[in-house]
């Protein structure tokens, strides 16, 4: 019984996670959910207080699935220039993944975009965001001594990167995050 609720919380995540990429959280129903998934809506109940918290779990499970992406890129990574390097690199991954809808850019942002100001899902976002930055931040340390400069640079970085996976999401592939992996590249290689 143990295996199966965690068998059906799964099932659960799943579907809700490619339902709300493709379709939307909020246009996704709990009945469209549980189908998907092959489970009782009473398991939905189960396993999840309310459609909120598993918006939630959603939310987690991508900041999760990116990290793991991002990990990956920085294990091959030897200097700092490639430790920023491989947050880009980590995006320009996820974009790359086979979505049966096409690219629709940050699943993140998207999510936020349908949840109310002071939501928790928008903090949750809000907080993977500002991780990506710090995760920018600290190699930079490494590479420019005076710290304000490297905050601003961070910054920067974090708006390019940022902006190019909103415009990625728009036109549906890569070329504007490996654009701005390779605008990154030449501020880094000015220092």
């Amino acid at each position: 019984m143990v295996g199966g609720a965690a068998s059906a919380k799964s099932r659960l995540l799943d579907a809700a996670s490619r339902l709300f990429y493709e379709e939307g959280m909020t246009a996704t129903g709990i009945d469209t959910i549980t189908a998907a998934a092959g489970v009782a809506k009473q398991s939905l109940y189960n396993n999840f207080a309310s459609k909120d918290d598993l918006m939630l779990a959603y939310i987690e499970a991508r900041h999760e699935e990116w990290l793991g992406l991002y990990r990956e890129r920085l294990a091959g990574a030897t200097t700092p220039r490639e430790r920023v390097l491989a947050v880009f690199d980590a995006y320009i991954d996820h974009a790359r993944f086979e979505y049966a809808r096409g690219f629709r850019g940050c699943g993140l942002l998207n999510a936020a975009a349908e949840l109310p100001a002071g939501a928790t899902g928008r903090d949750a976002v809000r907080r993977h965001k500002e991780q990506v930055e710090g995760l920018v931040r600290e190699p930079l340390g490494e590479l420019v001594p005076d710290a304000p400069r490297a905050d601003r640079l961070a910054e920067h970085l974090s708006f390019l990167l940022e902006g190019s996976m909103s415009r990625a999401g728009l036109e549906g592939g890569t070329p504007r995050l490996e654009h701005a992996r390779a605008l990154a590249l030449d501020l880094l290689d000015a220092l």
